[in-house]
């Protein structure tokens, strides 16, 4: 493509794009999307007990967790406490032994606790384990 300047020249288009703008837009999106991810996937926020005896966890299981507020969650989505036992089995899929880890902020009431514990015993899981933190004195 070709046009005429105001002396009367012809001269062509230039058709060669500047990709460095493009490329520290880029890089800026990248920067904030690394700065973002982490807090994105923080999940829960509960501040569990601490004990002196702690187990490590060496396998995986669904977790079940119950905030401050006492909102049940199963993974990182809200689930009523009636539908919370045929959620697990469903996500467990054909496993014999369905077993769960239950983690409750330290303010939430006992009753709540024990009212989770009942459904999912009541749905045929048996293995709950309830989850800590180290207070790091050691005996």
């Amino acid at each position: 493509m070709a046009f005429t300047n105001s002396q009367g020249r012809t001269q062509s288009s230039l058709s060669d794009i500047n990709v460095t703008p493009f490329v520290d837009v880029l890089l800026v999106l990248l920067i904030i999307f690394m700065l973002t991810a982490p807090v994105l996937q923080s999940g829960i926020d509960l501040s569990v007990p601490k004990t002196r005896t702690v187990r490590e966890i060496s396998q995986e299981r669904m977790v079940v967790s119950i905030d401050r507020a006492e909102r049940l969650f199963l993974g990182n989505d809200a689930v009523n406490i009636h539908d919370l036992g045929g959620k697990v089995l469903a996500r467990t899929g054909k496993d014999k032994q369905p077993s769960v880890f239950l983690r409750a902020d330290q303010g939430v009431p006992f009753g709540t606790v024990a009212m989770v514990i009942d459904e999912l015993r009541q749905s045929g899981i048996e293995q709950i384990s309830m989850v800590t933190e180290p207070t790091g004195q050691r005996r």
